[in-house]
């Protein structure tokens, strides 16, 4: 079933509709039509299901942040505070990657904006390529391991786990992995001279005015983050219910910059559409997929061969993080997560694994996902703003360090993972 999946995946056949045909295939073969005789029942509990709802709302709110032009502003911003430092575009470019996952957890619209914004000025004053290709790839992605990600909510909702103690488990991870692409960035641009040098801005502004500035641009969306995310934490609200005050918290942004209109809400309105429409159907065609899959005992043929693993828990874990990056070369987050980690969740449990440590510990491997060539989705956002001269081999070399950033966090995490409180 997954050989068929992954072959007809690469011949471009759509995504829900893959898995949801080789469902059926298989299904009606191995058991005859009654198979799927409870899938009705199976899709209703999907749309029935209130922690979902925190998905298009979520979506809503990066896209009508998008709208608002506050990667522009705040990229601008930035680069003026931290231009005068060697890599001080790049640094500059990570900040803001991490304040844009922490207020629209939109990986396409975050490399997008910074893609159009940041790569230009980078280009200009010669930065090495791959490494601003990397910078920026990299930074797209800190949406699916900061809160309030939509992988998270999704995890939280396949593995019975609160989405809120996902959010608050995964603070540490995201804030670890920005301090070492910082660190990183810091030192290649030491080693390898003019690699990212310094930018000497022309401007007339005093440093305070600058500050000022800067602080204009980055307030509104960290006041927003602290409203969604805090009240998250403080138990005041649920994610379903800061996902909508996020949502609100976008127009008033919108508003409060100029950029509200009835057009942009509507366009934000279809956008929000559809994406969630993409996430739900591919989610039906994986609840066909596993649905064949358990019925026909494909699970306890799995959970029978990685219960004989050497080593018991630790050889589970690192079998099942080995293949779920593999598997990220070639398929999305949302198809791992609602067809690869059933399967592995009651072998989890089995073998007592705590369930919010091995949900972070997919949440940092599937962020992964989105730079691993050829399937990466950021390369692909990238590649399709990025200037003629940009070419695919400097988005695929400046990607790597970051990949093995990304590898040695999850590798610490599965090691040691009392420092990130998990």
């Amino acid at each position: 079933m997954f050989i068929t999946a992954l072959l007809l995946l690469l011949f471009g056949f759509p995504v829900a509709f893959t898995f949801g045909g080789v469902a059926l295939l298989f299904g009606v073969v191995a058991e005859g039509a009654d198979i799927f005789a409870f899938m009705p029942f199976r899709i209703q509990s999907i749309m029935e299901n209130s922690t979902l709802m925190a998905v298009p709302l979520f979506i809503f709110m990066g896209i009508m942040l998008q709208k608002t032009e506050l990667a522009e502003q705040l990229l601008e911003a930035m680069a003026k505070l931290f231009g005068k430092l060697s890599g001080g575009v790049a640094i500059s470019t990570i900040i803001v990657g991490t304040l844009l996952a922490a207020s629209t957890g939109v990986v396409g619209a975050s490399v997008v904006a910074m893609g159009v914004i940041s790569l230009p000025v980078m280009l200009k004053y010669r930065y090495n390529r791959p490494l601003s290709c990397g910078v920026i790839c990299a930074s797209g992605t800190l949406g699916q391991i900061i809160p309030p990600s939509i992988i998270l909510i999704i995890l939280g909702d396949v593995m019975g786990l609160a989405v809120g103690d996902l959010f608050r488990a995964a603070v540490i991870p995201g804030v670890t992995l920005v301090g070492l692409y910082i660190i990183y960035v810091l030192t290649y641009s030491h080693l390898v001279e003019g690699s990212a040098p310094a930018i000497p801005f022309d401007d007339d502004k005093s440093l305070g005015k600058q500050y000022i500035n800067a602080l204009k641009a980055i307030i509104p969306p960290l006041l927003l983050i602290i409203v969604v995310l805090g009240s998250i934490f403080a138990g005041i609200a649920t994610p379903t219910e800061s996902s909508a005050v996020g949502g609100v918290g976008a127009i008033l942004l919108a508003i409060l910059y100029r950029k509200f209109s009835l057009k942009a809400l509507f366009e934000s309105a279809e956008e929000t559409v559809k994406i969630t429409s993409m996430v739900f159907a591919i989610l039906i065609g994986a609840t066909a997929f596993s649905m064949a899959f358990t019925y026909t005992g494909g699970d306890l043929v799995v959970e029978e061969y990685l219960l004989q693993l050497p080593g018991e828990k630790w050889g589970f874990l690192i079998f099942s993080m080995l293949f779920i990056l593999l598997l990220g070369f070639f398929i999305d987050f949302v198809e791992i997560a609602f067809i690869v980690v059933p399967i592995l969740l009651p072998i989890a449990e089995l073998l007592g694994i705590p369930l919010l440590w091995f949900a972070i510990l997919i949440a940092m491997n599937l962020q992964t996902s989105f730079l691993t060539p050829p399937f990466g989705f950021s390369l692909f956002y990238l590649k399709g703003v990025a200037p003629p001269e940009i070419r695919t081999t400097d988005i695929y070399r400046g990607v790597v360090p970051f990949i093995l950033i990304q590898i040695a966090v999850l590798a610490s995490i599965l090691l040691f993972p009392a420092f990130y409180n998990l």
